[in-house]
């Protein structure tokens, strides 16, 4: 597979699929099953965070060094999750298919780095029709720190063999932005979790991937003829 010079970074939930319904279904029957509750807001506090951090921080249901039952509770809402996407199906956010085929016209390469789970990946990868398509996928499992630490994307930048100032990052959570801010990439929002005027960290912002093309993105990192070796130029 040919070099890339450029890359694209694609955060998942709220960016590729929209499954914030499976997602809140998925916890309310984890909290039916283990008789809990969720303290009020808590959800939505919890978008782009990895399930270590919601447990423990954000649903408060465990102590933070109580690794067992934070993995346990983690992994059977994940079953749950999964469950829903397979027998119930899921659908693309307008404009993936396209950008993703843009992108794969124009030769560049393009990644996952998310907070969800890898499994919970492949399991929609497989529904979407699309396994295979990304170069490098980093999961939660694959970092020991999530967002907003820049962990996933730097190791998704290195997926692609690329420096974080050649690649841009596509993001719907505000923490999301936050780690691709601190990493040193260029951030693409959309407005698929958040209302547009709350998303300006981000260098851009669109109301979905529709209005993303390459052209967009090669101007997020400042593509002239050809790309500087100083990334900083």
């Amino acid at each position: 597979m040919a070099a890339s010079t450029i890359g694209v970074i694609f955060d998942w939930d709220g960016v590729i699929i929209h499954s914030e319904a499976y997602h809140r279904r998925s916890w309310e029957m984890l909290c039916e099953e283990q008789g809990l509750q969720m303290p009020d807001g808590a959800f939505s506090r919890s978008f782009g965070m990895r399930n270590a951090q919601i447990i423990p921080d954000v649903f408060q249901w465990a102590e933070p060094n109580d690794h067992v039952r934070i993995a346990a509770l983690g992994d059977r809402k994940e079953r749950l999750y999964r469950e829903l996407v397979r027998t119930e199906g899921i659908t693309p956010l307008a404009g993936v298919y396209a950008l993703l085929d843009a992108l794969d016209a124009a030769g560049i390469a393009f990644a996952v780095g998310s907070s969800t789970p890898r499994e919970n990946i492949d399991a929609v990868m497989e529904a979407l029709g699309i396994t295979g398509r990304f170069r490098a996928i980093v999961a939660a499992a694959d970092v020991s720190q999530g967002k907003p630490d820049p962990e996933v994307f730097l190791k998704a930048a290195q997926g692609l063999h690329l420096d974080p100032c050649q690649c841009v990052v596509v993001e719907d959570a505000h923490v999301g932005i936050a780690a691709a801010r601190a990493g040193g990439f260029r951030v693409l929002a959309v407005a698929t979790t958040h209302p547009e005027e709350a998303l300006s960290a981000a260098d851009a912002v669109h109301a979905n991937l529709e209005s993303v093309d390459v052209a967009t993105l090669r101007a997020l990192i400042q593509l002239r003829d050809s790309l500087s070796q100083d990334c900083h130029a």
